[in-house]
Order: C-alpha cells, then sequence, then structure tokens
C-alpha cells in the first residue's frame, strides 16, 4: 500500500513534503514548481526530499518529478481520514499537512516542511471547523516547520489547542507564533530557539519522554504586516458564496493572491521554499 522511494529508504535525513499545496495552493502549473522548490532547498541542505501522495493506488513516499507534475486541481485533497479511500478507489490525492503526517507516522520519518498549519476556523463554533492537522501532530512524533497557522484561521485557539494536546510550539528566532505572512504579534510561543542543533536536541529529548508532535514557527523573511483587512473581506467573500469546509482554503488563498496583486502569492511561496530549507537543517542536525 505504501512505496517509499530507494533514495528515501537508504537516507539518514528525510523531510516529508505534503502535495495538497501543489495540486491546490496555487494556480494550475505554478504548484509544481512550488514543491520542486521545496525539494530543492531540502537537498541543499544536506537532507533528502519525500513528496507524498496517493497515485494508481498507492502511497507513494518521494514522488519523481514525472508524478508530481500529474498533481492538478483535479486531485482529490487528502487528510488522515482519506488516505484508505483514495488508495481503496485509486484515486489521485493529494495529502494535506495531516494526511502528510499519517504517512510519517506509518513510515517513521519525523520532519516535515510546508506552509501553515492547519487550526481552529475563525468564528468557531459557528462553523464547527477544526483541521485535522491538529489531532494527527498529536498522535505522531514529528517536527513540522512552518509559518505558523495559517493566517485565515482564529491563531490564538489554535494555539490553546496546540497546547492542551502537549504540542512544543517552538519560535525559529522569535518569541510569538509568527502568523504565516506576518512575522510577529502571534500568541507567545513555549520556547524560543536559534539553530537546527537547539530543534533537534528539544525533539530528542521530547520524544524520548514519550512526547509526539512538534511545530517549529519560523518568521517569514518578508512580512507583510498590512495584510489582514483582506483576509478578512476574504473570509467575508466565502461566506458570501457558500464556501465551507476543505473548499475554504484554496478559496481564501486564490483570493488574496488575486486582490494583492501577486504580493501573498509570492510571499507564500517564499515562505515555503525557507520552511523546506530550515526543515532540511533540522533533519541533518538530528541525523548526526
Amino acid at each position: 500500500m505504501i512505496r517509499i522511494a530507494e533514495e528515501v529508504r537508504d537516507a539518514r535525513a528525510v523531510v516529508v513534503l505534503e502535495t495538497t499545496l501543489v495540486a491546490h495552493g496555487f494556480p494550475p502549473g505554478e504548484g509544481v514548481e512550488v514543491g520542486l522548490e521545496s525539494e530543492r532547498q531540502v537537498r541543499e541542505a544536506g537532507a533528502v526530499p519525500a513528496t507524498v501522495g496517493v497515485l494508481d493506488g498507492e502511497i507513494v513516499v518521494g514522488l519523481t518529478r514525472e508524478e508530481l507534475e500529474r498533481f492538478g486541481a483535479d486531485a482529490r485533497k487528502v487528510g488522515p481520514r482519506d488516505l484508505a479511500a483514495a488508495v481503496a478507489q485509486r484515486a489521485m490525492g493529494a495529502t494535506t499537512v495531516g494526511g502528510t503526517l499519517a504517512v510519517a507516522r506509518a513510515t517513521g520519518l519525523r520532519f516535515m516542511a510546508t506552509g501553515g498549519l492547519g487550526g481552529v476556523h475563525r468564528g468557531f463554533p459557528h462553523p464547527p471547523d477544526v483541521s485535522a492537522d491538529l489531532a494527527q501532530l498529536a498522535r505522531t512524533p514529528a517536527l513540522v516547520v512552518s509559518a505558523g497557522v495559517k493566517s485565515l484561521l482564529d491563531v490564538p485557539a489554535t494555539s490553546e489547542v496546540l497546547e492542551s494536546l502537549g504540542i512544543p510550539v517552538l519560535g525559529y528566532g522569535v518569541d510569538t507564533l509568527p502568523l504565516f505572512y506576518v512575522a510577529a504579534g502571534g500568541p507567545s510561543v513555549s520556547a524560543r530557539i536559534s539553530s537546527p542543533d537547539d530543534s533537534a536536541r528539544i525533539a530528542r529529548a521530547h520524544w524520548d519522554l514519550g512526547g509526539t508532535g512538534i511545530l517549529v514557527g519560523r518568521p517569514p523573511d518578508e512580512s507583510l504586516d498590512d495584510v489582514e483587512p483582506l483576509i478578512e473581506q476574504a473570509l467575508r467573500a466565502a461566506q458570501e458564496d457558500g464556501v465551507s469546509g476543505q473548499a475554504v482554503t484554496p478559496y481564501v488563498l486564490a483570493y488574496l493572491h488575486r486582490e494583492s496583486g501577486g504580493r501573498t502569492q509570492r510571499a507564500n511561496k517564499d515562505l515555503i521554499a525557507q520552511n523546506s530549507r530550515l526543515a532540511g537543517e533540522i533533519a541533518v542536525a538530528a541525523s548526526s
């Protein structure tokens, strides 16, 4: 059911990458380039990338370029609950953060990079929407590098849930959780770290104590401090158009990219690459 690329099986330092951002996070064609750049950044750090997706009745850990290029807007969005159905129905499945973490748990891989973690949606419990990313991170002994939590979510509420689930939130060079496009201003982190070695030491200790998931928040190099009003507009537009559930994130991202004149799209690409590089560096530090 799971096919692991030989390069991934043989590597000491591996970073898993999702495919939802490839299929649904960017305009057609651009997501593949974002995925390939993420892989390049992981390799530059000295680790091996393992992009995860469901193809032809298999969960693939370490997609080839040709396989990655098959992931487009028609790919099914696959979280932890959806993996078995996608395999059995031979659907093309683009894994979310939670879906990718479920595969990492099954294969023993411990490091991941993404743009932003899912969490509690604004207005909870109306709608009663909480991403499966949180529960899966609580079940999986893995470290995820992201620019904090997705900007369209209720970040303080998500931070409280992370604390309740026993998930350390580490700020990379910062004392507050990054707000995806914005470098500062989020809730306080549980600890500040300053290097990949710091991250690796904390991860080892956390796992030795029986802990599971860890979130490392890396602030984006370029902070879009004026983006919040646009996010609120995008969320109102989604509500007015009747968009809900898993469709909210791609709708809001497309709205932001369009209405910002491409600024958020460029920032999104950059922070994904930055996070991938750091995850690779942490994976290498942990393997030494």
